[in-house]
């Protein structure tokens, strides 16, 4: 009979090891013990797998606790609990506790020393069968914890059903839970090392988790790996045509007021951007988050996609959808930070887990967040995991990684003194530089193909340098400078603009040192920022004007194109998460313009190699006309590095200018213009250059007319 001390500790859910007592035990005679930890339960009785025989019935001592010697037994058998509950219903079980330990030596020393390349694929919940008894593998790491039990539909969110074993070596718990099934929910019951028991925790390797406010953790299958094709490989390359939309899924397009589903996305959003001539979609974060607000910046189920938009299965459809259309699948990644919600990663074990003990390391001050221990190695796993299963699993063709320069200073937002220095002595976080440059290589090699964006705002040096070389291995990052500096300039009434010339210009000083995306993104138009056609100024016609010039300045600039949902057709408010895009603004033949004209850079983009084969290499550029500050006029022209050609001239003022001489390239013979955006097609005046080719005079330099608030694009005739 098992010890009083041992059974209190069971019926208080503070037994060190309920594998060493519950389940079926030899004693020193060679007979067996059976006994049970089944709260709710009124009578159980134990049968032969095989035959249902009875062979003995466990009498109740005490909580839901149940024991017997079995007769005529000396060795273990495969036994079933028909179990009679208190609620009047009867069922007959496997026992969790007649299953030996669930995970092998060379899982555990690699979860151990964070080297697991796919821990996802150990750790989490995982529906599997042991003979022809179906269940669920269970598996979290928690090493500071006393006890750990799952909890959920399956066993009444009783934390006494299901205590898990520990496997010391790697602080991982365990439990195969027979009669589990996809679709159950569940969370983790955790008592820390002190004895305090705290919230129930979501599963930080959960696949998927419930709507929020719920934040119950469900089993569902793991998705089959993928390959991404050799075709989608090609259209990520440096070398090739990149042009993103930005998409916060929840308001593209909300039906009823609703978040849409998955499949309703599928049905509209791939074609739409194919059909504008995007190369892809960026999805802002879609990991499960509690907070709407956050727009999924800070999230909370690094491997699960959130069920605004239903189960995970809707996910891989989309993605088929966007592959379908011909178009990339990129989404915005989080490993910066963590919010502090109870049910998540804060405290999980009663420690600082996976964040920084010391708040001057581990707590985000603008966004009152927990910072990763990018030093921890089995959270470096658990970051490099996520970011492989989504390319991996899913087949997306790659990250935007989120907050980046966050990671990279130590002393980022914070005053002096509230800041710890490396090892060195400097501001640099290296062992977020160390967590980069593994995730890198790591998608290198696991997922060909797959890229990576970095947001980086500061000048760190080789971002998107290979690790080879001393960089990070990211493949392309954002260009917040040029960003900033054009959209100032853009902001500024024509007749100031002379004084800000530089602001066009600066960008091309250092437009060649990094794999550079052009960004227009959500952060631009929220917050008081004002739209993209708000940003503009002058009358309603110059605020039009000035966006489509801008457009064209941006879109004919060295580097990858990325602009945010609504932008395109020139939405003139700021964008509100809540709302659907104003798409009855379509309506108005000036936002209709805007959107053909974005329509129609993005396929002159894609077209003409010129504009897009050397975007990252300064062979591909050069000025025409830099310093006409007085008149606000720009001209270069690019090249493919192939004897291909397209000459861009920007005219920043709403001033026409007649005649106006822009040198060019010898050896072109006559140019044409092939598309202006003071088009009347676009809403504008429609002057401009289209009667007939244009050639250059004695002195190499073509007579143009350049239309007010434009940009014209020329190729050889």
């Amino acid at each position: 009979m098992l010890a009083s001390d041992e059974l209190n500790a069971l019926l208080q859910a503070r037994h060190a090891d309920p594998f060493a007592v519950l389940g079926l035990h030899a004693v020193d005679d060679g007979r067996m013990w059976l006994r049970a930890m089944l709260p709710g339960a009124l009578g159980v009785m134990v049968l032969e797998a095989a035959t249902r025989r009875v062979v003995a019935t466990l009498p109740h001592r005490s909580g839901g606790f149940f024991e017997a010697m079995l007769p005529r037994r000396r060795k273990a058998f495969d036994y079933r609990l028909q179990v009679r509950w208190d609620d009047g219903l009867e069922g007959c079980y496997a026992d969790a506790y007649a299953f030996g330990p669930q995970l092998d030596e060379q899982d555990l020393a690699l979860l151990r020393n964070g080297t697991h390349p796919r821990p996802y694929t150990v750790l989490g919940a995982h529906a599997m069968s042991h003979g022809e008894v179906a269940g669920v593998r269970f598996a979290v790491w928690a090493p500071n914890a006393f006890r750990v039990s799952v909890v959920g539909n399956f066993n009444t969110w009783d934390g006494r059903r299901h205590a898990m074993r520990l496997r010391h070596e790697a602080g991982v718990w365990e439990i195969f839970v027979p009669h589990a099934a996809p679709g159950d929910l569940y969370k983790f019951e955790i008592v820390a090392a002190d004895g305090t028991l705290l919230p129930l925790k979501a599963d930080p390797y959960a696949r998927a988790a419930q709507l929020r406010p719920d934040t119950a953790s469900i089993v569902t299958t793991l998705p089959p790996v993928q390959t991404l094709p050799a075709e989608r490989a090609a259209a990520n390359r440096r070398d090739a045509a990149i042009t993103i939309y930005e998409v916060h899924a929840a308001s593209w397009r909300k039906p009823d007021g609703r978040f849409p589903t998955w499949d309703e996305l599928a049905a509209e959003l791939p074609a739409y951007a194919a059909d504008l001539g995007f190369t892809h979609i960026e999805l802002m974060p879609i990991s499960e988050h509690p907070f709407d607000g956050s727009w999924g910046y800070q999230t909370l189920g690094l491997f699960a996609p959130s069920a605004r938009f239903g189960p995970p299965e809707g996910f891989a459809r989309f993605v088929s959808a966007c592959r379908e259309h011909g178009l990339g699948l990129l989404l915005d990644w989080v490993p910066a930070h963590f919010p502090s919600d109870a049910f998540g990663l804060a405290q999980f074990d009663g420690t600082h887990l996976y964040d920084y003990a010391d708040p001057r390391e581990g707590l985000h001050r603008d966004w009152n967040t927990l910072i990763y221990n990018f030093a921890r190695p089995e959270v470096r796993q658990f970051l490099i995991a996520s970011a492989l299963y989504w390319a991996e699993r899913w087949g997306v063709d790659g990250l935007r990684v989120d907050a980046v320069a966050s990671m990279l200073y130590r002393d980022y937002s914070r005053p002096a003194g509230e800041w710890l220095p490396n090892a060195q002595g400097g501001r640099e976080n290296l062992e977020a530089v160390s967590l980069f440059k593994q995730l890198n290589e790591r998608l290198g090699l696991d997922a060909p193909g797959a890229i990576t964006l970095a947001e980086e705002s500061t000048s760190f040096p080789g971002v998107s340098a290979p690790t080879s070389g001393g960089g990070l291995g990211f493949h392309y990052k954002w260009n917040m400078g040029w960003m900033n500096d054009t959209l100032r300039y853009a902001h500024e009434d024509p007749i100031h603009r002379r004084w800000h010339h530089d602001k066009m210009t600066f960008g091309l000083v250092y437009a060649f040192s990094e794999n550079f995306v052009l960004p227009i993104s959500h952060d631009e138009v929220v917050h008081g920022k004002g739209s993209m056609l708000g940003k503009m100024p002058g009358d309603d016609w110059q605020r039009f004007a000035n966006l489509r010039a801008y457009y064209g300045f941006m879109w004919g600039h060295p580097g990858k194109k990325l602009l945010f949902m609504g932008q395109e057709f020139g939405q003139p408010g700021e964008w509100n998460h809540e709302a659907s895009l104003p798409w009855a603004l379509l309506d108005d033949s000036r936002h209709a313009g805007v959107q053909s004209l974005v329509r129609d850079l993005n396929h002159l983009y894609r077209e003409r190699p010129a504009l897009h084969r050397l975007d990252c290499e300064a062979a591909g550029f050069e000025w025409l006309v830099k310093d006409d500050a007085e008149q606000s006029v720009l001209a270069w022209v690019r090249r493919d590095g192939q004897g291909g050609a397209v000459i861009v001239v920007c005219n920043f003022t709403p001033v026409p200018r007649p005649a106006y001489r822009v040198p060019v390239p010898a050896g072109f013979g006559a140019w044409r213009e092939i598309l202006n955006t003071d088009s009347a097609h676009y809403g504008g005046s429609n002057l401009g250059n289209l009667d007939a080719p244009l050639r250059a005079g004695l002195d190499q330099a073509l007579s143009l007319s350049l239309p007010p608030l434009a940009t014209l694009f020329l190729v050889p005739a």
